[in-house]
């Protein structure tokens, strides 16, 4: 593995485990946090919450990450025959698909809708539990896929 792979490697390393921890953040207690107030404040929250998360701190996080990825594939499918490519390779898929790919098809779509539900509305309670209920799901590929990216990044590292 050549110095400027290695660099790339630990920068997805490090990358990947920002996001594994903002994800699980989210699973671990924000949700919950929100779940626990009465719903039209935990929809005017998660509405707040989705406008502030298109700011670069997570966009450079994911989207940074997904570059460097990127470039890690090209790096695997030219060493191929080296010891780190098929971690290296499964990683970065890992990433793109579990974090990338998900929010984009998946959570995106959620948040749109949740953003033109009025929280005050009758059918506020409904929308909110089926909101928690299929974001909180599709959230947790989001924390475990980056950290498993995280640990075959590391694993290419050491062979």
């Amino acid at each position: 593995m050549g110095s400027v792979v290695v660099v790339l490697t630990v920068l997805g390393v490090l990358g990947t485990g920002i996001n594994a921890g903002i994800f699980y953040a989210f699973s671990g207690f924000v949700m919950p946090a929100l779940k626990r107030i009465p719903p039209s404040q935990g929809m005017t929250a998660m509405q707040s919450i989705n406008v502030t998360a298109l700011r670069p701190p997570l966009m450079i996080a994911m989207f940074g990450t997904a570059a460097l990825c990127v470039a890690l594939v090209v790096s695997a499918v030219r060493g191929w025959s080296e010891p780190f490519a098929a971690p290296l390779l499964a990683g970065a898929v890992l990433f793109l698909a579990g974090v990338i790919v998900l929010t984009i098809v998946f959570h995106v779509p959620l948040n749109n809708a949740l953003d033109k539900a009025d929280p005050s509305a009758g059918r506020s309670v409904e929308v909110w539990t089926d909101y928690l209920r299929r974001w909180g799901a599709g959230n947790q590929a989001r924390w475990v896929t980056p950290l498993a990216s995280s640990a075959l990044f590391t694993w290419a590292l050491i062979r």
